[in-house]
């Protein structure tokens, strides 16, 4: 069977654009026609179809338990692992530069991928039958209310301060990218209205550089001592 044939039949989905599967699968150092912009969509995917597997799996934890867990189940490292499950490697479009420094394998390029997965199929054939896809790959995936005491990321915990406050989430924008498209470095900038402040910080992935922001604002409130 095809590898893109096999990989919609892993994924239960046989794509009616297969364009977007394509475009989901292939890396920037490829083509200019590459995932980022459905990784976007796709994340915000995965958000909501796994704050909604959370809401019907634990029916009595609370909101601060939930998100705690959701970042658990939503963080690079599970979703590394769940891109492995899917044979990801054997089907991405990397560039030769990418290729030749274990491009195939690292982390953030299959998380970031699985989250383009679900952009396209969400484009593809809609919010239902991504979820429904989403809820399929977290079939076999622990979920527990113990899963709380997992450490927290800088993201997670400035959420939390912030919903402690009743303020509203902080915003991400990547505001510059820098350097050959195998070796990059992402600029993200992290903004709370509210309190009208902005903070910065820089990674190789736009998660490492929304982790790094996310901890700069948490610098910047205590020197204000908010």
């Amino acid at each position: 069977m095809p590898p893109l044939q096999a990989l919609q039949a892993r994924l239960q989905h046989q794509f009616a654009n297969p364009a977007l599967l394509q475009r989901a699968i292939t890396h920037r150092s490829f083509s200019a026609d590459h995932y980022e912009r459905l990784e976007f969509l796709g994340d915000s995917v995965l958000n909501l179809a796994v704050s909604s597997l959370l809401y019907q799996r634990l029916s009595h934890q609370p909101e601060g338990d939930l998100s705690r867990i959701r970042a658990n189940l939503v963080k690079e490292g599970t979703l590394h692992q769940l891109a492995l499950q899917l044979q990801l490697p054997s089907v991405l479009r990397l560039g030769e530069g990418e290729a030749r420094s274990g491009g195939q394998q690292r982390a953030s390029i299959l998380a970031d991928t699985l989250e383009a997965l679900l952009g396209a199929v969400y484009l593809d054939a809609g919010y239902s039958v991504a979820e429904a896809l989403v809820h399929r790959l977290f079939a076999a995936v622990e979920i527990n209310p113990q899963m709380q005491a997992a450490a927290k990321d800088a993201k997670t915990a400035l959420q939390e301060w912030l919903q402690g406050r009743k303020m509203k989430l902080p915003q991400y924008t990547v505001v510059a990218t820098e350097g050959a498209a195998h070796r990059q470095t992402f600029e993200v900038e992290c903004q709370i209205t509210e309190l009208e402040l902005v903070a910065r910080g820089s990674g190789a992935t736009r998660r490492m550089a929304e982790q790094a922001a996310a901890a700069a604002m948490q610098t910047l409130l205590q020197s204000k001592r908010i």
